[in-house]
């Protein structure tokens, strides 16, 4: 085997650790991986600019928007006027919202963010940037992240 191929391996085991738990992720909450991490960013702020939240968690505009369509919808969020300039609407939390926050487990898995926090600082960083540049070396860099991460349809299936 070559050292490529074994990085392929690598990445397509990372591929589907993260697939696997974004699927029970949905099974236990309902809710996608992006959805989670939008309701997320609209709890710390209370309120949230859907071009901010776009910025923070790195998704194009027309995604956030589609996947506050589908939180508004499913009664996880409302959009309001803002108070201080009328033209804005911004994003906030319904308390279905913020309960369902409660209840949603980690985005990674627990194990993972144990191991990552058990690592000294300079391994973090090494980590983070050998993986930032496969992203580059991939053309990857600008990529929203949507297309892997479902936004579909709310769905609750408690079992």
């Amino acid at each position: 085997m070559t050292r490529h191929n074994d990085l392929l391996i690598a990445l397509r085991k990372i591929t589907r650790a993260i697939d696997l738990y974004s699927k029970q992720l949905a099974k236990q909450t309902g809710l996608t991986s992006p959805q989670l991490l939008v309701l997320q960013c609209v709890a710390e702020t209370h309120r949230a600019k859907p071009s901010d939240v776009a910025r923070r968690v790195h998704l194009s505009q027309a995604t956030i928007t589609s996947i506050v369509d589908r939180l508004a919808k499913a009664g996880l969020v409302i959009r309001e006027r803002s108070s201080h300039d009328r033209r804005v609407l911004e994003i906030v939390l319904t308390p279905s919202g913020a309960q369902r926050l409660v209840d949603a487990p980690q985005l990674l898995q627990e194990d993972f963010l144990e191991a990552f926090e058990d690592l000294q600082d300079w391994e973090q960083s090494l980590l983070i940037s050998s993986v930032q540049r496969i992203a580059a070396m991939m053309n990857a860099e600008a990529l929203d992240a949507a297309p892997i991460l479902d936004v579909g349809d709310l769905e609750r299936t408690d079992g």
